[in-house]
């Protein structure tokens, strides 16, 4: 039998570790060699549908599949579609809620991942590397190809964002499932232990999200506005 997974432990630390610093040697090479931007972006869009083929195939072989889990209603599923459209053929629509969508959300999945066992299970490869290659590839794209948030970027997020809990909640409500946790609080250990019960945590993590959202532009704010004021004082 392999290994119970360990929160922090040496194969969680080791994933987190490789998912920071693959996509940023990668970025230096790209910058180096801008040819092989293509090739990386590629890579990354081929090892998405990868990782999401696979999750499907392990599911199916091993009977977890159901309607609670076998629609792309998920927060990484959207991140994942943009993300693809992204790394095919750069987009900046996309490329922003993938942007906001791995860092506020797919974060949360490989820092409190929902998997019983550690490597080298399965389970544990397929969602650490589906997860992993979501925000390594905006990681990527930020620092690689160097894509980067504007001003207008807060509302289209946050629109987008708030049709994805439209959509969820419908789902939820018309099959019963609980896609974007909205009937219910996650069955291990994530943030949302931290907020009220049930229904109160929504609004709770809805007004998260558009903090998440100032927050995540918060260096292009600084950054913009410390280059504007160097360029008053010539």
């Amino acid at each position: 039998m392999p290994p119970k997974f360990v929160p922090f432990g040496t194969d969680h630390l080791a994933a987190l570790a490789l998912t920071m610093a693959v996509p940023l040697a990668l970025a230096i090479a790209a910058r180096r060699k801008p040819a092989w931007d293509a090739w990386f972006r590629y890579g990354f869009a081929g090892l998405l549908i990868a990782t999401w083929i696979a999750w499907y195939a392990l599911f199916i072989a091993r009977g977890w599949l159901g309607l609670g889990n076998a629609l792309p209603m998920n927060l990484c599923d959207w991140a994942t579609i943009a993300l693809i459209v992204t790394l095919i053929q750069p987009r900046q629509a996309a490329y922003e809620l993938a942007y906001f969508w791995a860092f506020a959300g797919t974060v949360q999945g490989l820092i409190t991942p929902d998997v019983n066992f550690g490597f080298p299970e399965p389970q544990f490869l397929v969602f650490i590397l589906g997860h992993a290659a979501i925000l390594s590839a905006v990681i990527y794209l930020t620092f690689g190809t160097r894509m980067r948030q504007v001003r207008a970027s807060i509302p289209r997020v946050i629109g987008w964002s708030l049709s994805y809990a439209v959509a969820a909640a419908l789902t939820d409500w018309t099959l019963g499932t609980n896609y974007g946790f909205f009937r219910a609080k996650p069955g291990h250990a994530t943030f949302y232990d931290l907020l009220s019960p049930w229904p109160f945590y929504i609004p709770e993590t809805v007004a998260l999200g558009m903090g998440m959202a100032l927050l995540l532009y918060l260096p292009w704010f600084i950054r913009d506005n410390f280059n504007l004021a160097r360029i008053r004082r010539r």
